[in-house]
């Protein structure tokens, strides 16, 4: 999120993380185009590599190891990284659809999402078969499926329709897994397989050597093969084959041809009979320019090819090439896909059979050659990253695009008619006590103060701490609302200093609105209006956040209050801070940073209702001074024993602590602790949005932590207790 050196001119979305976006992403990382602006958005954060599939549910790939870190490759090339799944394209407005958020525009759009297992049609199917596709789903899918078997009493029958190399890899390495965890666990039984197939041989699509290697290895396995007929319906208790042939069944996979997500084609799109976007040779849609497709969502009209990974993985070097020609207005390459390739088979095992052309081979000698040429696959995108380009020549402006500069006179405001056009799309609540809006275009908000309560105030303003507007905004607006909920007062209104980076008025307008309605989001759930602000052009996107509330004035809670014998409670797990901080460094797993962000978009609201319900005298939201300043505040002259071992922690926070990795504010919060002993790294981390810490009466804290779990709260905890006297904050483990 480093400050563009070019304002924003143009945009490049992104749909999907398929084997050929990541190509993309790698290649604008190493030179990027400045003036444009590269969104990815995915609903997973870790991408499988579908070469490598077959080996992690085999037990021979960690989860990791099989997977690409997509926030950690889009951080790298500069990407804004959505995390959500596309609804739909509005191709003559240029804005990819959502269901729950605001549109994306774009100017270049590519599509690359990959497909799911064509049903056919076939009755019971999507009730009652597990999809293969999308691999994404696939791992929580056969976790489960693992599970059930293990806890079976009798033995199991499992069933693969479709025998491709997906279906016949899927078998083999399942057999492969289960075998080897039944064995761990002295159990004797064993699963029965069933591998159907419509063509009479298994790997229809390869040469006649690779078919008789495949039946031998089924055969030599016990896989009984059922082939040459089709499943004509599946129950929930087996399927029944065209021919009227019945199998009972415990478990049905589904791995048959492709097909894909229908939005592409309700969309407009040119599509071919299965729904695949119909392509040029320069993976340009047919109906469309500036809308490209790649993968096995896309059909190259002039080339067609089976639904494989290696073909988006070849289509790789040529998209990128050609996103950059199409931004930078120059004419479009051809690219023709081989006709042959290496197939590289694996039986489940460490051992594979290979094939080119009419020609096959196997031994383990294969599989340790195919585990060679997908470990280097997968480090091209995540340890062999090099440095980016440094370049900050303009060379949209070289292409005939006027040259977009900034005074800063004028205070580098928002132009008004984006500002009016993004404040007619926000629909603030509408708030007893707001005398003057946004509905007026007076100078200031005014706001009525009802008798016997206290206006409460606070202010938020920082840089984003994620690169998706709607999602930053959202998290401030719950970061500013955590100081009224630990007073116990009641949101009402607030004001917004929104800045948004240097960009033309369209690109503007498509960042600050999503920022907006993000945070106007939240302050409506939380029964607050959003009542005015300010705008502002700067070097990179931040909110400033004024929230109003108002309380009974004698009522309201304070940091100070405790007593000794309270328990202190905590209602959010730690970490963000050093999460984040690692992140910058490229150190951080993408699923990891997901969880954080997951965490900081809860409320404090619910909790700060459940303490106050269970007699809390004192609480403080854990923010910028981490969890030993903001203790060390509710205390006052009092002492602490705390438990280092109930300290609740985001995954991924030990280790980047354990790594030495701390945010930039941390030694300045472990100053502030000068002379407390045994503390470790996660007291000082510097939360964002963080959970709230209450002094709670002793009798009183095991329900307060039960009816904080029960409110969606689930890693809340009592982590120490208040003390009289002694070290301000003494280690301690705490009496149940």
């Amino acid at each position: 999120m480093d400050a563009p050196s070019v304002p924003i001119r143009r945009d490049l979305v992104l749909v999907g993380g398929g084997h050929s976006h990541v190509f993309v992403l790698k290649g604008f990382g190493m030179k990027p185009i400045p003036g444009v602006r590269l969104t990815l958005v995915c609903r997973d954060v870790h991408t499988p590599y579908s070469g490598m599939l077959p080996g992690l549910i085999a037990g021979h790939y960690t989860h990791d190891e099989a997977h690409i870190d997509l926030r950690k490759l889009a951080r790298f090339a500069g990407a804004r990284f959505i995390e959500d799944e596309v609804a739909g394209v509005d191709l003559d407005a240029k804005e990819v659809r959502f269901a729950g958020r605001p549109a994306l525009g774009y100017d270049v759009l590519s599509i690359n999402i990959g497909s799911t297992p064509a049903r056919g049609g076939v009755p019971g199917a999507d009730e009652h078969a597990t999809a293969v596709k999308p691999i994404s789903k696939l791992v929580a899918r056969w976790e489960a499926l693992t599970e059930r078997v293990l806890a079976a009493e009798g033995e199991m029958r499992i069933g693969v329709v479709g025998a491709g190399a997906a279906g016949v890899e899927m078998t083999l390495a399942m057999q492969y897994r289960l075998d080897e965890l039944l064995a761990e666990r002295g159990c004797e039984r064993r699963p029965e397989y069933f591998l159907f197939g419509s063509a009479p041989e298994p790997l229809p699509t390869h040469n006649r050597s690779v078919q008789k290697r495949f039946r031998r290895v089924l055969g030599e396995r016990g896989i009984a093969t059922e082939f040459g007929r089709r499943v004509a319906e599946v129950t929930d208790d087996g399927l029944r084959l065209d021919d009227g042939a019945e199998f009972a069944l415990d478990e049905v996979l589904w791995t048959t041809q492709a097909s894909t997500q229908g939005w592409m084609g309700e969309a407009g799109l040119s599509v071919d009979d299965e729904g695949f976007v119909r392509v040029s040779d320069s993976l340009e849609s047919v109906s469309h320019g500036q809308v490209f497709a790649a993968g096995d969502c896309a059909a190259m009209i002039n080339h067609p090819r089976e639904k494989a990974g290696v073909f988006a993985v070849r289509q790789g070097p040529p998209l990128t090439r050609n996103l950059r020609r199409s931004l930078l207005g120059e004419p479009l390459e051809a690219f023709a896909p081989q006709k042959e390739f290496l197939s590289l088979v694996s039986t489940g095992d460490r051992y594979a059979v290979g094939s080119r052309s009419v020609f096959a081979f196997e031994g383990e000698w294969v599989w340790s050659w195919k585990d060679r040429i997908d470990r280097k696959f997968m480090d091209k995108f995540s340890r062999d990253l090099p440095e980016m380009d440094a370049d900050v020549d303009d060379p949209l402006a070289e292409h005939g695009e006027a040259a977009l500069m900034r005074c800063q006179g004028c205070g580098s405001k928002v132009a008004a008619d984006v500002l009016s056009r993004v404040l007619a799309k926000i629909e603030p609540l509408e708030r007893d006590g707001v005398v003057l809006g946004l509905e007026t275009p007076d100078d200031a908000a005014a706001i009525a103060v009802p008798a016997g309560k206290s206006l409460v105030q606070t202010t938020d303003f920082f840089p984003a701490i994620v690169d998706d507007p709607y999602v930053f905004g959202k998290i401030a607006a719950q970061h500013a609302l955590s100081d009224l909920y630990a007073m116990g007062a009641e949101p009402h209104s607030a004001l917004a200093t929104a800045v948004t980076p240097f960009a033309s008025e369209r690109k503007c307008e498509q960042t600050l609105y999503p920022l907006l309605a993000g945070a106007n989001e939240v302050f409506r759930e939380a029964g607050a209006a959003l009542i005015g602000g300010h705008s502002s052009e700067g070097g990179r996107m931040a909110l400033g956040l004024t929230v109003n509330g108002f309380g009974v004035s004698d009522r309201l809670l304070r940091k100070q209050g405790a007593q000794p014998g309270d328990r202190l409670i905590l209602t959010k797990p730690l970490g963000t801070g050093v999460l984040f901080a690692a992140e910058m460094r490229g150190e951080v797993l993408g699923r990891w940073i997901s969880g954080a962000i997951e965490s900081m978009l809860v409320s404090n609201g619910p909790a700060a209702q459940v303490l106050r319900e269970h007699g809390a005298r004192a609480v403080t939201d854990v923010t910028g001074f981490g969890l030993a300043g903001h203790l060390l505040e509710l205390l006052g002259p009092l002492s602490a024993r705390v438990d280092e071992e109930a300290l609740p922690l985001l995954e991924g926070a030990a280790e980047m602590l354990a790594a030495g990795i701390a945010s930039s504010l941390a030694p300045a919060n472990r100053k502030r602790a000068e002379g407390i002993e045994g503390l470790s790294g996660a007291w000082f981390d510097p939360q964002t949005s963080g959970g709230l810490l209450a002094a709670v009466p002793a009798e009183r804290a095991g329900d307060a932590v039960t009816a904080l779990r029960a409110a969606g709260y689930a890693r809340a905890v009592a982590i120490g207790e208040v003390a009289a006297d002694g070290p301000r904050i003494a280690l301690a483990r705490l009496a149940s």
